[in-house]
């Protein structure tokens, strides 16, 4: 498959080549042209480019672009992308960001025609060799197109039990975990500040 990786950092960098290695094409964004030049001699990805509209360009129809970004650049990428993309091309997000924003994504790229995937991918540095782990929020017609593509960065030794996973996530079953993860999270942050605040509080004394 072919697939557009805008953010070519030490992680982005390293799915780019996992993806190569499995016999996927790779065309990657950087803004700095070194650095695309130095990948492509490498083998990690199959060109560089350093514009959005060459990206686009580039890729095949439908397309599918991968964002491997700070979730506070997201909405600005997004809102550069957007005009030039067509009717069931894909977006998928990589980073980490928050749910609420992921919602009114894709929201807005359905108005188009777009189809939005948020995927949280955990793996650091070691996911080249290792795998990464994949948070997959989206309607299941796309995220079955991108089942070799997700294929390619689970961890080896555990794919036939990863894989079907994959293509049974859907859009409201990813909402509801991401709710119910953040509501334990707050909770226990409450009452491990409320423990603590009880341990360390002191009466002032009087007069």
């Amino acid at each position: 498959m072919e697939l557009g990786m805008i953010g070519l950092g030490r992680m982005g960098a390293n799915m780019a080549r996992r993806l190569t290695q499995a016999g996927h094409t790779v065309i990657g964004y950087t803004r700095q042209p070194q650095k695309a030049e130095a990948l492509v001699q490498e083998g990690a990805i199959a060109r560089g480019v350093t514009s959005f509209v060459e990206l686009v360009d580039a890729l095949t129809k439908p397309r599918i672009i991968w964002l491997m970004l700070p979730a506070a650049t997201v909405n600005a990428t997004l809102h550069t992308l957007m005009p030039l993309l067509n009717t069931d091309d894909i977006v998928v997000d990589g980073g980490n960001s928050y749910y609420i924003d992921d919602i009114r994504r894709a929201a807005q790229l359905k108005i188009k025609g777009i189809e939005y995937i948020d995927c949280g991918t955990s793996g650091g540095i070691w996911g080249a060799e290792r795998g990464y782990c994949l948070m997959i929020g989206g309607k299941v017609r796309a995220v079955k197109r991108l089942d070799p593509i997700f294929a390619a960065w689970l961890p080896v030794w555990q794919p036939h039990r990863v894989r079907p996973v994959v293509s049974l996530w859907s859009e409201q079953l990813s909402r509801a975990i991401c709710i119910v993860g953040l509501t334990v999270r707050d909770t226990l942050s409450k009452w491990f500040t409320t423990a603590l605040s009880m341990v360390l509080w002191q009466p002032m004394p009087k007069g």
